[in-house]
């Protein structure tokens, strides 16, 4: 098994062009049964992309050859190839337990070795799917950035010493340069969605729930979800129907419910770009005002009002939900405070500063959010928003950790606490070549409709 900073060698400069189309799970399947590749061999060839590429902050371990041997095994087993999944790889986010690999993350002096496999990903195995490895990742899934990890600091796809986004950095990241056609990821704060949408791929958050947490390590428990990313529509709709399920050991678990409405005919809720922040981006803002127009061409439209959800956003971490992590990690790091990054362990020790009548007023607060934003569901079908108002290099966020985490999660911090569902979609790139994505989101389980859009929106919209 290969491990950060082991063995592999230096990473290869990026020549910043943005993601790399590697085979979807239809085209992988189609071309098992044609002949033209076996998952031995395909296997093979994402193993050599992952050494050659070397150590690109991507990946924390990859065992190649009980990939190999997994491989292996499914060609051997009669009726295998059969299955929904047969010898697709795929990876994990390493706050998510896989037998056979540690679950660190991303912090050497947490690692332990899990009994067991998280059930929302034993699934995935079940149906014949091979997991090449662990991906990086903020440490104690802590940040939006993917800069807060001990290891090799990722990169965008998009060059130009880009930050990766995270906290699932690395899952973006192995999904963006082609290696896999899907990865599974968490979201807390918006960690499966503003990496995926700082390379140029897929970020899909299910409903709070509809995938099983055990075998996770929390962030927020009250908060935290499975994610996936992908780049293609009909690999999530397909990912997801194998992980949904309800689980008695997930006390948030709940069914999956169905909707097939007609995308064109949805009402989208677009809120007036005044209320839109860019932070200076000018050439964000032109690029989403670009992307929205097409959008408003594409779909019905009206113009709901934005600030409630930004209320309910503010308080995640200006509120005591932020406690959640000191109850997770606050044993950790009373005895290995050394071991943890500063910015980490600041954010971590800040929950002890919050009381329990503080606890009851955020919540009342909640309450009255998701009722009013409730209100505004009933007059739409989703709601599309910028999934980032602006990136930065990782100088930039080096330099001011705390602020600019702050600013990436401006449009994703609410979507947990507002029980929404939400998928980032490409959307093309800004005059000077940086990643831009919409954002769609919908109130708990209407998890098809956010994809149906999502797949409406990556089919050309009338100019």
């Amino acid at each position: 098994m290969t491990t950060a900073g082991a063995t592999r060698d230096k990473p290869t400069t990026s020549s910043g062009r943005g993601p790399v189309r590697g085979p979807s799970v239809a085209e992988l399947l189609a071309s098992y049964r044609d002949g033209s590749r076996s998952p031995s061999a395909h296997v093979a060839t994402v193993l050599e992309t992952v050494e050659r590429r070397g150590d690109d902050g991507t990946w924390i371990s990859v065992d190649a050859a009980a990939a190999r041997r997994r491989a292996a095994e499914l060609e051997a087993t009669p009726g295998a190839s059969d299955l929904p999944l047969y010898g697709v790889p795929f990876a994990v986010k390493d706050s998510i337990d896989v037998a056979g690999f540690a679950t660190t993350l991303a912090c050497p002096a947490y690692a332990y070795e899990p009994g067991g496999t998280a059930p929302a990903v034993q699934r995935l195995l079940d149906a014949g799917a091979i997991c090449l490895g662990k991906t990086n990742l903020d440490q104690f899934a802590t940040g939006l950035n993917g800069t807060r990890t001990p290891y090799t600091v990722p990169r965008s796809v998009f060059g130009d010493d880009l930050i990766s986004g995270g906290s699932s950095s690395g899952s973006a990241l192995a999904v963006a340069l082609g290696e896999v056609p899907f990865a599974v990821a968490t979201d807390t704060a918006g960690s499966g969605r503003v990496p995926p949408a700082l390379n140029g791929v897929l970020g899909f958050k299910p409903s709070r729930g509809l995938l099983s947490t055990v075998g996770l390590v929390p962030a927020c428990r009250s908060l935290d979800c499975l994610s996936l990313v992908a780049a293609d529509v009909d690999d999530l709709r397909l990912v997801l129907g194998l992980m949904a399920g309800v689980d008695e050991r997930d006390p948030w678990s709940r069914p999956r419910r169905r909707r097939a409405d007609d995308p064109a005919r949805l009402r989208v809720g677009l809120p007036d770009e005044a209320e839109l922040s860019f932070f200076g981006d000018t050439a964000m803002a032109d690029a989403h005002h670009a992307a929205r127009t097409a959008v408003a061409r594409a779909f019905s439209t009206l113009t709901p009002p934005l600030a409630p959800f930004l209320a309910a956003g503010e308080l995640l971490y200006a509120g005591p939900w932020v406690a959640e992590r000191l109850v997770e990690f606050g044993d950790f790091l009373d005895e290995h405070r050394a071991d943890v990054l500063p910015v980490v362990e600041q954010i971590i020790s800040g929950g002890a500063r919050f009381s329990a009548t503080d606890v009851f007023r955020a919540q009342y607060r909640l309450a009255e959010l998701k009722a009013e934003v409730a209100r505004l569901f009933e007059t739409m079908d989703v709601l599309v928003l910028p999934s980032v108002g602006t990136t930065f290099t990782v100088p930039e966020v080096l330099a001011d950790p705390v602020a600019t985490n702050t600013v990436l999660g401006h449009y994703t911090h609410f979507g947990n606490l507002l029980d929404l569902c939400a998928v980032a979609v490409p959307a093309g790139t800004t005059e000077d070549g940086r990643p831009v994505s919409l954002m769609v989101l919908a109130p708990a389980l209407d998890d098809d409709l956010v994809l149906g859009v999502a797949a409406r929106l990556l089919d050309p919209l009338p100019a």
